[in-house]
């Protein structure tokens, strides 16, 4: 699944290579991924450009003259770059073609991503975007603001950080990374957490991070960036994805485990 990092990437490439760009028709091959009116969202778009693309969380944010595009990638979710008289394939269900005859392809194998498209000043009382909680790195994401967050929640501390209202971005495989990081058990209750704790997986994600945003995301089967982007992070990982390998720490082996149905891996010596 597209994370933080990963969105990241997909937007700083996207930016190079479709801001301004004349739109000329829009195709919708799988209706269901509109959260707005169909025809409207085709008609909008149409002989509009992209005048910038923001992000926040796991959300982009294709900001055009009048409107903002909300696309979420969801598990699958990805945008090709294609020319126009290139077929359509299997699995590429919006279809944004500009007046230079190249397209923009959205492409999803389960169907899950979501676009919607609403007016500029409809942003700020959108609720999947004010919803969010802030991000690794924003100076309000604090260990006190962390803290209060989980005061009264018993639920373990893994779950909490992948609800976005609380830290918008992190998805499994950072949340795993984090905890790590921090030398926190992965099932350690939510009201449990320290303020020493708390200040860790604060810096620490802000560190991760901003790693993985500099080596373009962590490539899995999951996720590429199908941009002609290669994510590198996945050469760093700790302990995602590293089940019954040695820690590089302690030399212990690295459990899997499931917390709230999410593959949680984690040191059983380092994060007692």
């Amino acid at each position: 699944m597209p994370e933080i990092a990963e969105v990241e990437t997909v937007r700083n490439t996207l930016k190079k290579q479709i801001l301004n760009k004349r739109i000329k028709s829009v195709k919708v091959l799988y209706e269901k991924m509109i959260e707005s009116n169909v025809e409207e969202f085709k008609n909008n778009l149409k002989n509009n450009q992209f005048v910038d693309i923001k992000r926040r969380g796991k959300w982009l944010l294709f900001e055009l003259e009048n409107y903002y595009l909300l696309s979420h990638l969801r598990m699958e979710g990805k945008f090709f770059l294609k020319n126009s008289e290139e077929p359509i394939v299997k699995h590429e269900h919006i279809i944004i073609t500009f007046n230079d005859n190249t397209d923009l392809r959205y492409h999803d194998t389960r169907k899950f991503g979501r676009m919607n498209l609403i007016k500029k000043e409809e942003l700020k009382t959108c609720e999947s975007i004010t919803k969010q909680g802030f991000e690794p790195g924003e100076k309000e994401l604090t260990a006190d603001y962390l803290l209060e967050k989980l005061k009264n929640k018993t639920i373990p501390i893994k779950t909490i950080l992948l609800d976005q209202t609380i830290i918008s971005g992190l998805g499994n495989i950072y949340a795993n990374e984090v905890l790590f990081a921090s030398k926190i058990n992965p099932f350690k209750k939510g009201s449990s957490i320290t303020k020493s704790e708390a200040k860790l997986i604060v810096t620490e994600a802000d560190k991760i991070i901003k790693r993985a945003i500099e080596l373009g995301g962590t490539t899995i089967k999951s996720y590429t960036s199908s941009l002609g982007v290669t994510g590198r992070f996945q050469q760093e990982l700790m302990v995602h994805k590293r089940e019954k390998e040695e820690c590089m720490i302690c030399h212990s082996k690295i459990k899997n485990e499931k917390i709230g149905g999410r593959s949680t891996y984690y040191c059983p010596t380092c994060q007692k």
